[in-house]
C-alpha cells in the first residue's frame, strides 16, 4: 500500500514547478504549515477510528486534494489547493505507524519499520523515473498520477488491513507530551534537518561541481538500490544495541559523510561520500519509529507518533533558510547530525535510559521465547 502510494509521492518535490516561479515560495510555505497540522490531526483523529479506516480516509482525501491542485488556476486557487493537499497529506502517517506497532512482534519493531523505510526509498527511486517521463507532459500530470496512486493505496488499505475495534485512548485535553518525547522530537528534528539538507541539495551540489546532467539521478538510484541490502545487514549487526545508541553512532557517521560532502570538490569524491552516507542512513531506517513504538504507552502511542513526526514538518521549511545562512546545505547537514548524539546524552542524575532498558527487556523476552521453542 505505502509502496504504491510512494510511487507518486514525487509530486510534492515539483510543487514549486507546478505553482510557478512567482508563487513557488508561498505555495511551499502554505503546504508546509498545513502538512504540519495534518500530522497532528492524524494523531488526534486516531483516538476514534481504527488505523485501517483513517489510513484509507487520509489517502482518499489526499488523492481528491491532488486532483483539485491539478485543476487549479491562478494564485487563490493554487494556494487553496496546496493547503488542502497539505491538510490531507500526513493524516494517514500516525495511523500507519500505529498499525505497524500493533502488528510487529515483540523486539522486532526495528525490522518491521526498517523494511518499510527501505521499501519506500526503493519506490521513491522508481517514482523519480516516472516523474522524468511525466514532467515533459506538464507538471499537472504529476498531480493526476499521484492522485491515482493515493486512490489505489486507499483501496488496498481497505482490502488488506485488518478491521480492528477502536482501542481505549486518552481523554480529550488530558494529554501532554512527556519530557522524554520532547527530547526525542528535538533529536528527530535535528536528524530530519540533516537528512533533508543532503537529499534536497545533492543534485544541485553535483551539478555545481561539474557533474553531467544524468549523474544526480544515477547517484540517487544507486543509493536506492544499495539501501535494502545494506539496511538489512545493518539491522542484523546492530540488532542487540539500544535504539538510541545506534542512532547516536549512526548520526556521527552521517556527520562525517556530510563533512566530506561539504569539503570535497571533485565529482567522484562527492558521489562516493553520498553513497557512504546513504549506506549509513539505510542502517538507521526504522529506528526512530521503533524507538517510539517501544517506549510509548499503548493508549498514547498515536499521539507520540504524531508529535514526534512533527519534527519533519519543522525541519522542511527551515532547511533552505539555514542553508542560505551557512553558505551551503552540507555544512548544515553535518552540524545537524552532530546535534543528535548531544541531545541523546543521558541525564547526569543517574536515571537509567528507558529506551535502552526496554530495548534490553524486549531482546531478553525474545531470547527467552526462542529458548522455549528450542
Amino acid at each position: 500500500m505505502r509502496v504504491i502510494n510512494q510511487l507518486g509521492a514525487y509530486v510534492m518535490a515539483f510543487l514549486a514547478v507546478l505553482a510557478g516561479p512567482d508563487l513557488a515560495s508561498a505555495a511551499l510555505a502554505v503546504f508546509g504549515v498545513a502538512a504540519l497540522a495534518s500530522r497532528w490531526l492524524g494523531g488526534v483523529l486516531l483516538d476514534r477510528p481504527a488505523p485501517r479506516t483513517l489510513i484509507a480516509l487520509g489517502l482518499a482525501c489526499t488523492g481528491a486534494a491532488l486532483l483539485v491542485l491539478a485543476a487549479a488556476h491562478g494564485p487563490p486557487q493554487t494556494l487553496g489547493a496546496a493547503a488542502l493537499v497539505g491538510l490531507a497529506f500526513e493524516i494517514y502517517e500516525p495511523a500507519t505507524q500505529e498499525a505497524l506497532a500493533r502488528a510487529a512482534p515483540v523486539g522486532r519493531q526495528s525490522d518491521v519499520y526498517g523494511v518499510l523505510g527501505t521499501s519506500l526509498v526503493a519506490a521513491g527511486a522508481v517514482g523519480g523515473l516516472l516523474a522524468a517521463v511525466l514532467l515533459p507532459l506538464g507538471a499537472r500530470w504529476l498531480a493526476v498520477v499521484d492522485a491515482a496512486t493515493c486512490f489505489a493505496a486507499a483501496v488496498l488499505a481497505l482490502i488488506f488491513l485488518p478491521h480492528e475495534p477502536v482501542r481505549r485512548r486518552v481523554r480529550d485535553g488530558a494529554w501532554r507530551p512527556s519530557a522524554r518525547l520532547v527530547r526525542l522530537t528535538l533529536a528527530g528534528t535535528a536528524f530530519a534537518a540533516g537528512y533533508l539538507a543532503v537529499v534536497m541539495y545533492l543534485p544541485f551540489v553535483l551539478l555545481q561541481r561539474g557533474a553531467p546532467a544524468w549523474l544526480p539521478g544515477l547517484a540517487l538510484t544507486g543509493a536506492a538500490v544499495l539501501s535494502p541490502l545494506t539496511g538489512r545487514l545493518g539491522r542484523q549487526v546492530l540488532d542487540r544495541l539500544p535504539h538510541e545508541r545506534v542512532l547516536a553512532l549512526g548520526t556521527l557517521f552521517l556527520a562525517v559523510a556530510a563533512f566530506a560532502l561539504a569539503a570535497g570538490r571533485s565529482v567522484p569524491l562527492t558521489v562516493g561520500a553520498y553513497l557512504a552516507w546513504a549506506v549509513a542512513d539505510s542502517a538507521l531506517q526504522g529506528r526512530w519509529q521503533a524507538l517510539i513504538a517501544e517506549i510509548a504507552p499503548e493508549a498514547e502511542r498515536p499521539r507520540w507518533f504524531a508529535f514526534f513526526g512533527s519534527s519533519w514538518g519543522v525541519a522542511q521549511p527551515a532547511v533552505p533558510g539555514l542553508a542560505a545562512l551557512a553558505g551551503g546545505a552540507m555544512p548544515v547537514a553535518a552540524g545537524a547530525f552532530l546535534l543528535v548524539p548531544l541531545i541523546f546524552r543521558r541525564p547526569r542524575h543517574g536515571v537509567p535510559d528507558a529506551g535502552a532498558s526496554r530495548g534490553r527487556a524486549a531482546i531478553g523476552e525474545r531470547d527467552r521465547s526462542q529458548g522455549e521453542m528450542v
